[in-house]
């Protein structure tokens, strides 16, 4: 796969199948995901692949709470104003994003497969998120979906002790990747230009070019 077409689409992909990721692909995902830059090249990483039935199964009661909380916290003044403002374009972004995410929040024991990141020591997530990031466009090469979420820790120690993790040595959970292969069609997502987002060498200047269309596109 070229790697613009990588870069381009992979995206949180929510809705997937139940189907199971073979073996060979979970174990490219997460070489790809070794191979990334770390802190001082410490490694100090840890990384779990879940798949068993009963846990996640139990993980899915967490995650709908988590997202219940999330909708009444951080996203609440965001959620509201787009519900009274729906037919604005951030309105249907915001919806939109909304509906995915309560799918995810619905079906979150159906996922197949779960790839777990911690960390240790690495307080800003440098050294722990370029891994996660390899592991999702790597999972994009071999046509699996995925998403990348921090909800879980709303819920303190609860999944880290249900997983086994040795908290005491100082390992933290840094995110959860739910993985399976979607149920739609991969595309480039939409985004605020950059030129909109970025500036040179001072802020609030101008970055000195636009770019109106996404760079890359997919062959006709």
């Amino acid at each position: 796969m070229d790697i613009y077409e990588a870069l381009y689409t992979t995206r949180a992909m929510r809705r997937v199948k139940p189907d199971p990721v073979p073996m060979d692909v979970q174990a490219r995902i997460l070489d790809a995901a070794v191979r990334a830059p770390s802190g001082g090249n410490t490694q100090n990483w840890r990384f779990m692949l879940v798949d068993d039935p009963e846990v996640r199964a139990a993980l899915g009661p967490l995650y709908r709470a988590s997202i219940d909380q999330l909708w009444e916290t951080v996203y609440k003044e965001r959620v509201e104003s787009a519900r009274a403002n729906p037919e604005t374009p951030e309105g249907k972004s915001t919806l939109a994003m909304v509906a995915s995410v309560e799918f995810a929040a619905n079906h979150f024991a159906d996922y197949p497969l779960f790839l777990f990141a911690f960390q240790r020591g690495d307080t800003s997530g440098g050294s722990i998120y370029p891994s996660v990031w390899s592991a999702q466009l790597a999972a994009r090469a071999e046509g699996v979906g995925s998403s990348l979420t921090t909800v879980l820790a709303f819920h303190g120690n609860t999944v880290p002790e249900m997983l086994g993790v040795p908290i005491d040595d100082g390992w933290k959970m840094a995110g959860c990747v739910p993985l399976g292969y979607p149920t739609g069609r991969w595309g480039v997502a939409k985004r605020t230009p950059a030129h909109e987002v970025a500036y040179r060498n001072s802020w609030g200047t101008e970055v000195g070019f636009e770019i109106n269309e996404p760079l890359w596109q997919p062959a006709s």
